[in-house]
């Protein structure tokens, strides 16, 4: 028994309402060095945890203590790892999932919000939050009309703090665009990073799929979209820069894959990538038991791994330990190292969430685009 429990136990003793008052006094999950301890106060047959960390049991059971209705559950977890998590709870034979009672702490995300949980080690960037000294950015809507697409695209255009039309910017296309500005706050983290000289002004384009599974592995027509229709619809109103050395794709999951399938179709025109938490299955024998999902992913991914070329000068990697796709960008590294592109490399220990990415986004961005400072002390 640790010292957190021995300590609640202890507490106990005292009345339910002791251990109530000393958990709602400091944040849940309570931490003793390596170990987390997760506590639930409440009626219930059964008490587990619903985390995703791959590798472990994907519920593991709360103990009751002492027949009373306090729950516990210590797991081991290294220093400076995030993780997010919900708790599921058992009442006349039925099982709920719901968010921690004893913890503030939320993550979102497209299906909702989940409960988190920092070890020591770990904070919150401060670059991630509002900073009432930096001038903000502006926005504005572009519409295009694609024959690759079939369709017009609407695109948000975010235009950094003293746009000016008379100077040429470096321009980044991101996918899922609105998600990366709902869940990991993107408009703030390039307001305070280019505030602070870290990166470089840029001209930023939020993009979007009708059908993100479909468009964004490694669709040809997607491809085709953002090399050509979407650029040239940029350079008629916006002053972009045109050399390649100036031109990033970025994105998550499938959109790391389309943003490395549009630079391999289209070499020499896309010379920075952000590839982050990519959805790179493949196979070497076999078949890939990611899903009929995967297929044209596997695919791609297969053709590239054969003949990667050199679809771009640079590229910054990032995927959290804690994730099942770990090994499929382990991989990748010394693929794309041997194209002779200069790549960064970087691990977490977090899993396959928005905050994640967003916590990576300033050594991404400074890589790639650095500002006066960053060009001038790395």
């Amino acid at each position: 028994m640790n010292r957190v429990e021995t300590r609640l136990r202890s507490l106990l003793r005292r009345g339910e309402d002791v251990v109530a008052a000393h958990l709602s006094s400091q944040p849940v999950p309570l931490q003793d060095g390596d170990l987390t301890t997760f506590v639930y106060l409440g009626e219930a047959e059964a008490v587990d945890l619903q985390h995703w960390i791959y590798g472990l049991e994907a519920a593991q059971p709360f103990d009751p203590v002492d027949g009373s209705r306090l729950w516990v559950l210590t797991v081991e977890l290294p220093p400076g790892s995030r993780i997010e998590y919900k708790i599921g709870v058992t009442e006349n034979g039925e099982r709920r999932v719901i968010l921690d009672p004893l913890n503030p702490r939320l993550a979102h995300d497209p299906f909702g919000a989940n409960s988190v949980c920092h070890t020591t080690g770990y904070e919150t960037p401060g670059w991630t939050e509002p900073d009432p000294e930096a001038r903000p950015g502006s926005q504005e809507t572009l519409v295009v009309a694609s024959e690759a697409l079939q369709s017009e695209r609407a695109v948000e255009v975010y235009l950094p703090p003293r746009y000016r039309r008379s100077r040429t910017y470096p321009l980044l296309v991101v996918h899922d665009g609105d998600d990366y500005q709902r869940y990991s706050g993107l408009r703030t983290v390039l307001d305070n990073l280019i505030y602070r000289h870290e990166v470089a002004p840029l001209i930023v384009v939020l993009t979007n799929a009708a059908d993100r599974l479909r468009e964004y592995a490694a669709d040809p027509a997607h491809a085709r979209f953002l090399t050509f229709e979407l650029t040239a619809a940029l350079e008629e109103r916006f002053p972009v820069a045109t050399a390649a050395a100036a031109r990033g794709l970025m994105g998550a999951s499938f959109g790391a894959v389309a943003a490395l399938a549009t630079a391999w179709r289209h070499p020499g025109r896309w010379g920075r990538l952000l590839l982050q938490s990519g959805s790179f299955a493949f196979t070497d024998i076999g078949r890939s038991h990611r899903g009929p999902e995967f297929e044209p992913v596997v695919e791609f991914m297969n053709q590239f791994r054969a003949a990667p070329g050199r679809p771009s000068e640079k590229a910054y990697v990032s995927c959290g330990i804690y994730e099942s796709l770990i090994y499929e960008n382990r991989s990748l590294l010394p693929v794309l190292q041997a194209t002779g592109m200069q790549v960064l490399y970087a691990e977490a220990r977090d899993g396959h969430n928005w905050e994640n990415w967003r916590d990576r986004v300033r050594q991404g961005l400074s890589f790639l685009f650095p500002g006066p400072l960053w060009m001038v002390y790395e």
